[in-house]
């Protein structure tokens, strides 16, 4: 693997397979109270300048249960960029700790930190790739279908981060993807094109449209994220219209395979981007997906920092 973690194209396919299969290695000796401690005595950072509940605490957790710690850096703490400038900060901590998380607005920050780092850098999320959520998600998938080439997941929203990282994890491994979005929304075209660049020595396939109906149908996954993120608020009204066709409710998720699952990245709006009926819903598994955040970035950080 490289030094760092920026996107989930700095993996090759046997990489992204490597880190599940020691995430869900890690999850058993958790499960059985057998865990070790490869990381003892290394030291993560962890710089945000979002709020952050599942980043936070399966970072802080996953680096404590490995035998190290984690000092978590609040957006007050170092202003980056601003107090002082990105390769400063990162030529600083890289004399101190062991690895760099951060979970920022712009992607070029993480990239900044990773340029000027001697020390592992990780992308807790930014706002062109969300790459460790797709680690967990992937994880969630293979523990519930036994596989993932071939899978059909269907993302339906906003061409955001976590599509981004989506799409060109799914163009790895082999995998149907397919995006619906609302005119205007759509993903990062650089992203798409390396995506199915991907797909093209995998077997997989990624189709972009703005049918969700086309996206959902005989899908394995479906996978929606919110309408508004953070930073995007003051759109919020404006983003309720134009979304509104692209709910995940009971009609839509008709039309995938009967034994399709729904997976979320959370915080969700119930009543916007998914109905309730879906979310809590017998397919849900959006706790499991959740609760992965833990161990595959365990395995991430082990891999990179061990």
């Amino acid at each position: 693997m490289k030094k760092d973690f920026v996107s989930i194209g700095d993996l090759n396919r046997d990489e992204l397979m490597g880190l599940l299969a020691d995430a869900i290695t890690l999850k058993k000796e958790r499960e059985s109270g057998r865990m070790k401690a490869p990381l003892r005595g290394k030291v993560l950072a962890m710089i945000f300048e979002k709020p952050s509940l599942r980043t936070r605490v399966t970072f802080q957790t996953g680096i404590y249960e490995l035998g190290g710690m984690g000092i978590y850096l609040a957006p007050s703490d170092i202003k980056i960029g601003q107090r002082e400038t990105v390769p400063d900060v990162a030529k600083n901590l890289s004399r101190w700790v062991s690895g760099i998380m951060a979970r920022t607005f712009s992607h070029s920050t993480v990239t900044g930190l990773a340029l000027n780092a001697t020390v592992p850098v990780i992308n807790g999320l930014s706002d062109l790739e969300h790459p460790c959520q797709i680690l967990a998600d992937f994880q969630t998938v293979y523990e519930k279908k036994g596989r993932l080439e071939g899978i059909k997941l269907a993302y339906i929203g906003d061409g955001n981060n976590v599509s981004h990282s989506l799409l060109l994890a799914s163009g790895l491994m082999g995998m149907d993807m397919r995006m619906a979005y609302p005119e205007g929304y759509e993903p990062n075209e650089d992203i798409v094109k390396k995506a199915r660049s991907f797909a093209s020595t995998s077997n997989g396939s990624i189709l972009i449209t703005n049918d969700p109906k086309e996206a959902v149908e005989k899908a394995d996954v479906i996978y929606t994220d919110v309408w508004a993120s953070m930073g995007q608020k003051d759109e919020a009204e404006i983003r309720r219209r134009v979304f509104s066709p692209y709910q995940v409710n009971e009609e839509l998720v008709s039309f995938a395979d009967s034994d399709f699952i729904f997976l979320h990245c959370l915080p969700a709006v119930r009543g916007e981007e998914v109905s309730a009926g879906v979310i809590d819903g017998p397919h849900s598994v959006v706790f499991d997906e959740a609760e992965n955040r833990l161990h595959a970035q365990k395995a991430l950080m082990v891999k990179l920092m061990g």
